[in-house]
């Protein structure tokens, strides 16, 4: 029998995954079967489970792929000197993604496995996995800001995504380049004004008499 070479293999396993996200898109994740994933990519049920034994294992390695891509941009960000600069380019990188079919594919599946996290300890674990990494990436350049609370700040931003995601899947015709010029004016408002007139995002100082009274 003829070896299969590791670029055939690699192939094949993303034709299972791309297979999968669509079937997972269109039908959710609850109601898309093995059978239907292996009728979709026009493979047989043994290739299927010769990679993946169940559809958990499947959502694992599709959130790898994408949260990995996520995390490249960040780091991509993180690179540039100016903070105001590195965080509205990474408002426009992630807002661009949302353009392309297969993201918002994505996205209608990552809406699914919110909900499913709550009862799935495995998909808890993937979609935690997912944001404590960008978290901690976000935060750590947003600790280049003086007086700002970076992981708090860090996860209302992370939190303002995800809702546009939320949005998005209600209304596929919403318009992500206005969201794209609001968050960019909000960077702009909180990282040009003096720290103290922004009591949300940045860490007041204890007064006087609080310190003496601990």
């Amino acid at each position: 029998m003829p070896r299969v070479s590791r670029d055939y293999l690699d192939r094949r396993r993303e034709e299972i995954l791309a297979a999968a996200l669509r079937c997972f898109a269109r039908e959710g994740f609850h109601r898309t079967t093995m059978q239907d994933i292996v009728a979709e990519s026009g493979l047989s049920p043994g290739a299927l489970y010769r990679y993946f034994a169940a559809k958990e294992d499947l959502i694992a390695a599709i959130a790898a792929r994408h949260h990995a891509a996520e995390l490249a941009l960040l780091r991509d960000a993180a690179e540039r000197a100016d903070v105001r600069l590195a965080l509205r380019a990474l408002v426009r990188a992630f807002l661009e993604r949302l353009s392309d079919p297969g993201e918002q594919e994505w996205r209608r599946v990552t809406v699914q496995l919110w909900g499913e996290a709550l009862r799935s300890p495995r998909v808890m674990r993937v979609v935690r996995e997912g944001l404590d990494e960008p978290l901690a990436a976000l935060a750590s350049l947003l600790r280049r800001v003086p007086g700002v609370d970076a992981a708090a700040t860090a996860r209302l931003t992370a939190s303002l995504f995800q809702g546009l995601v939320l949005q998005q899947a209600w209304d596929p015709e919403l318009d992500v380049a206005a969201y794209a010029r609001a968050a960019e004016s909000l960077i702009d408002a909180v990282l040009g004004a003096a720290p103290a007139r922004h009591s949300a995002l940045v860490r007041q100082p204890r007064s006087r008499t609080s310190r003496q009274r601990r």
